[in-house]
C-alpha cells in the first residue's frame, strides 16, 4: 500500500444548507448521479435523522471531498464518495473514508459495507488500498415506489 506523496489539510464537517448545491455539483462532476436518483432528495434523506448524514471535506474553502454516511443499526454503508478529479492522489479520498468510518465506530458500528458499480475497477482499487474486501454477497434490488430505471 504506498501512501499518497502529499497529503492535503482537509477539514471535515457535516453538510450545511449552503453545501448543497456544490456537492452535487461535485457529484456530478465525478460521475456519481444517475437519472432515477435525486441527489437533493438523497441528501434530504440522509440529513433527516440521526443515523446518516453527508460529510464534506474542505480544502481552501472549496468542498472536495464527500461521504454520505449512515447505518441501519447493524451495519454502516457509505454512498456518494466523491474527491473533485483535479484534486485527486493527494490523500483527500482516504481522509474523507476515514472520517465515514470514524462516523461509524463513534455510533458504535462493527462493519461498514459499501457498493461500488462492476465497471468502476479504479474505485474497486481505491477500497481494496483501504482494506476493503470484496464480499461474497449479491445485491438485489428493487423500486417499490414505483419507478423505473429507465
Amino acid at each position: 500500500m504506498n501512501a499518497p506523496a502529499a497529503v492535503a489539510a482537509l477539514a471535515i464537517a457535516d453538510i450545511a444548507d449552503a453545501d448543497v448545491e456544490a456537492v452535487i455539483a461535485l457529484w456530478q462532476r465525478c460521475g456519481l448521479t444517475r437519472p432515477w436518483n435525486d441527489p437533493a432528495s438523497d441528501i434530504a434523506l440522509a440529513r433527516r435523522r440521526e443515523n446518516s448524514t453527508v460529510l464534506v471535506g474542505l480544502a481552501d474553502g472549496a468542498i472536495v471531498a464527500t461521504a454520505m454516511v449512515g447505518h441501519d443499526g447493524h451495519r454502516g454503508w457509505v454512498y456518494y464518495v466523491a474527491v473533485d478529479p483535479d484534486r485527486r492522489k493527494k490523500g483527500l479520498g482516504r481522509a474523507i473514508m476515514d472520517a465515514a468510518e470514524q462516523w461509524l465506530r463513534a455510533a458504535g458500528l462493527p462493519k461498514l459495507q459499501l457498493m461500488v458499480r462492476r465497471e468502476n475497477a479504479q474505485a474497486g482499487a481505491f477500497y481494496q488500498s483501504l482494506g476493503y474486501e470484496e464480499a461474497d454477497t449479491v445485491v438485489y434490488a428493487k423500486w417499490i415506489d414505483g419507478r423505473t430505471k429507465s
